[in-house]
């Protein structure tokens, strides 16, 4: 499928780089599906793989970015993801896709996995531009995921790391930085599971940074997407939820599903957090997405 680099201004003034994708064949003027990667995620670590198959079966264009801080866009410090910054950009690429002569203004959706799907359950019902929504093995409840991943005995230290970090930065030292994943399961980083490991890991090798800024990690823990839920409607949601999830807790993500209103479609699938992104889960998961996009964003 063709495919661009392109780069586009947030509201203060960031450079924030991505992908367009189109068909290969169309006329007029398309949809366009908004898509940013997960915690820590380059764009590289599988977005194009959905975005070509969007873009294959449906006639959509998709425009998915890096986050600020993280791969090709632009911000400092280096990797530190700050939720209310990242659901801002969402919405300056929202506007930046409504600029490009290919694209139906009228008809925008967005896409987002695992951190990222939770921004998307707040830019969907405070961006009245968006027509459709896909939140994907999302984080639905940061205070209760951060303490599902975190022994209680931890906490007080954390919360002393977030303190000195915090009187660090204002004497202006460089930020404190934690991994993201561990081989080790119960060494400290923020996604302390063998599964997230798996998931991460193979970037290692090709250029993905394993660190976010401290400061990420104490954000992660006041951020409650799920609380927007609920207003969403009428625009329409799809939540995909694996149902073996220990990185973004199934449970937790069922029972946000369960606080949204009409319409709305939930599509559970056998299996852990990383698996919907490649092989024969995304068989699973993928074609129902399209189906969903047909039904909301085409007609």
């Amino acid at each position: 499928m063709p495919r661009r680099d392109v780069e586009f201004k947030t509201s203060d003034r960031l450079t924030l780089r991505g992908w367009f994708f189109t068909p290969s064949s169309f006329s007029g003027t398309l949809p366009c599906l908004v898509m940013a990667h997960g915690f820590a995620a380059h764009k590289e670590m599988g977005l194009s793989k959905f975005a070509e198959y969007f873009t294959s079966n449906l006639p959509v264009a998709v425009l998915a970015y890096d986050n600020r801080c993280i791969g090709a866009s632009d911000g400092e410090p280096r990797r530190e993801i700050i939720p209310s910054l990242q659901i801002s950009d969402y919405s300056d690429a929202i506007t930046f896709a409504q600029s490009l002569p290919e694209i139906d203004a009228a008809k925008i959706a967005i896409w987002g996995s695992s951190y990222s799907g939770g921004h998307v359950l707040t830019v969907g019902a405070v961006d009245r531009r968006v027509k459709a929504v896909i939140s994907q093995v999302p984080l639905t409840s940061g205070w209760d995921n951060f303490h599902r991943l975190n022994r209680a005995d931890l906490i007080p230290r954390l919360n002393k790391l977030f303190e000195d970090d915090r009187h660090a930065r204002a004497r202006g030292a460089e930020p404190a930085r934690v991994p993201v994943v561990d081989k080790d399961p119960h060494a400290f980083c923020v996604l302390p599971s063998e599964d997230s490991y798996a998931g991460y890991g193979p970037a290692i090798p090709l250029g993905w940074k394993n660190d976010v800024t401290l400061r990420s990690l104490e954000a992660f823990r006041a951020y409650e997407p799920s609380a927007f839920i609920d207003r969403i409607s009428p625009t329409p949601l799809l939540m995909v939820v694996m149902n073996n999830d220990v990185v973004t807790p199934s449970d937790l993500a069922l029972g946000a599903f369960a606080r949204a209103k009409e319409p709305k479609q939930l599509h559970v699938i056998p299996g852990g957090h990383f698996e919907p992104y490649d092989g024969p889960l995304f068989d699973k998961n993928a074609p129902v997405q399209v189906e969903f996009l047909k039904q909301h964003l085409l007609k």
